[in-house]
């Protein structure tokens, strides 16, 4: 079993949602984590609207640095801030594979309620798309090739 930490800034959209699918799809052969570099220290109510309305549990959830594992050992650290966006993008030191899957923060989307659940929608889709090519990987890769196909997954976006 792999483990992956999930890195966002605030810890209270993204990673929570990448978090929540990589446990769901791949519970057999993943066991995924999520921190921030600054939490927020809640979880957006929209995380976990878009969860439970894609069949995802929502349980258990919290806002948590990404302080709470180095001392963990990890095969992964999957960053999803955008920064395109300007955030300040956690950096977690040491073996793990490092990957970047950027996507913008809908924590920060300005709208109506159907629109920010809409932009909830829109990223929560992409990380699906993202987690399901990282499921679907095969057992055995070296470091290196994991390394590659994460990356490589990152750039991976659904036609919506």
């Amino acid at each position: 079993m792999k483990s992956i930490l999930i890195l966002c800034t605030g810890n209270s959209c993204r990673s929570i949602m990448a978090e929540g699918l990589l446990n769901h799809y791949g519970k057999d052969r993943f066991m995924a984590f999520s921190a921030g570099s600054h939490p927020s220290g809640t979880v957006h109510p929209a995380s976990l609207v878009t969860m439970k309305a894609n069949g995802l549990p929502t349980e258990g959830y919290r806002s948590k640095s990404w302080d709470e594992f180095t001392s963990q050992p990890l095969d992964a650290v999957i960053t999803v801030c955008d920064n395109a966006a300007g955030e300040a993008c956690p950096i977690f030191f040491g073996a793990p594979v490092k990957a970047h899957w950027g996507v913008p923060d809908p924590a920060h989307f300005k709208g109506t309620d159907a629109e920010i659940g809409a932009e909830f929608q829109r990223v929560f889709d992409i990380l699906a798309v993202r987690v399901k090519a990282l499921v679907a990987l095969p057992d055995g890769l070296d470091k290196a090739t994991f390394a590659v196909k994460l990356n490589e997954i990152g750039h991976l976006c659904p036609r919506l």
